[in-house]
């Protein structure tokens, strides 16, 4: 077990709070009131005063996000990050926070986000998007129907074509997501369903069919990373960022070299030769799913099987936890238990809570009964444009 964060020399950086605000169906507030609120239950958890946080991290609300946010919530921080890189943001955040931290230029930082984008869309305050907008590089896909999720699903259908991957271990992986939302108090859809009801559901974009899509919710959360000298001011037992790593693919779909590779076999390489860790030691994983090829191809590129093996992999519930594989996404993830936009911070307030043995559904433990050591959160932005992974661990 590694003892040193980042393996950079500086101070180790930790996790020190981390919650959720309310998730799921919220109709009364309003995005920044859901970033206030994931802050305040992230700060309780973390024992420490408002006045300690010295560093704002925020993407996705007001022109000028951390300002506005930082507004909102009171703070005036020296240091602050608005990196947006879509549902990686989060994990590439954090990277930038550790780095900061261990450097001195911060002591503790606040990552925060909120989005009522299920609501909006109810009160019809907006509407649903096809795109990204049609500027910039966009102008030359956006025209021809060339949607989001079309995108990923041109990329599973070419995974499916090189390596003979099934619409059936596909759905395993939505399966399985709902299998761990069951446990979860805090999962939004939480009723058990069966690959033949995942491959019997209305098509969205061949070969994706409803429930191989995620959810759209309302919801926040923050996570608070301390300095070790600030840790025996803090609640809890700290858990340790061990190692980040971020890498961008691509915006223009002829501009990625390979379909059936993400940006995550950079970034997960990265983040385990900087944690001195393999992934063989990583006890669970947690990784964005917008749709179920995301979660096969993640496992994949960030070496948990080779290439082509991840629908394999994924088979027989080995993905749930007690399966005899790897858990993933043991809250439910962005397929069943929450997914108001950029989902990445979900990924690290759960992994936190599975390594103190806080998690509010299906815990994962050891044959022996004791809580895992090590997990890694890895993050996907765009349309696999962008990634960002994080090794977590107690030690």
């Amino acid at each position: 077990m590694p003892t040193t964060s980042r393996n950079r020399g500086g101070r180790r950086v930790a996790v020190v709070g981390a919650a959720l605000s309310d998730s799921g169906r919220v109709d009364e507030a309003t995005p920044y009131a859901l970033h206030a609120q994931a802050a305040r239950r992230a700060l309780a958890d973390s024992g420490l005063d408002r006045s300690a946080i010295d560093g704002l991290a925020s993407a996705g609300l007001g022109a000028l996000a951390p300002v506005e946010v930082g507004e909102y919530l009171g703070l005036r921080p020296r240091w602050v990050d608005s990196t947006a890189v879509g549902g990686a943001t989060w994990e590439v955040m954090a990277a930038h926070a550790a780095d900061a931290i261990a450097a001195g230029h911060a002591d503790v930082v606040l990552l925060v986000y909120g989005s009522t984008a299920r609501a909006d869309i109810k009160a019809r305050r907006r509407t649903s998007n096809l795109s990204f907008g049609a500027r910039g590089p966009l102008q030359f896909e956006a025209p021809y129907g060339h949607t989001l999720v079309a995108k990923y699903a041109m990329a599973a259908r070419r995974h499916m074509h090189e390596y003979g991957t099934t619409l059936e271990q596909l759905a395993e992986v939505a399966v399985q997501a709902r299998a761990h939302a069951a446990h979860n108090p805090e999962a939004m859809f939480r009723e058990p369903i069966t690959v033949d009801e995942v491959l019997a559901g209305p098509m969205i974009a061949d070969p994706f069919t409803k429930l191989h899509c995620c959810i759209r919710s309302d919801g926040g959360c923050a996570v608070l990373l301390a300095a070790e000298d600030r840790v025996p001011d803090t609640a809890k037992a700290p858990v340790w960022i061990l190692g980040t790593g971020e890498h961008v693919s691509h915006t223009t779909m002829s501009e990625w070299e390979d379909f059936t590779v993400s940006p995550a076999a950079v970034s997960g390489r990265l983040a385990f030769e900087r944690a001195g860790v393999r992934p063989e030691d990583i006890e669970l994983a947690q990784i964005y799913d917008a749709f179920t090829y995301m979660t096969l191809v993640t496992l994949e590129d960030l070496g948990f099987c080779a290439k082509g093996e991840g629908g394999a992999f994924a088979e027989k519930g080995r993905l749930t936890v007690g399966g005899g594989g790897l858990p993933v996404n043991t809250d439910g993830g962005g397929l069943s238990a929450c997914h108001p936009g950029m989902r990445g911070l979900f990924l690290l307030v759960e992994a936190v809570r599975q390594l103190r043995g806080e998690a509010p559904g299906a815990q994962v433990r050891r044959p022996d009964g004791s809580l895992p050591e090590l997990a890694v959160a890895s993050g996907t932005g765009g349309w696999f444009c962008s990634s960002g992974t994080v090794v977590l661990g107690r030690g």
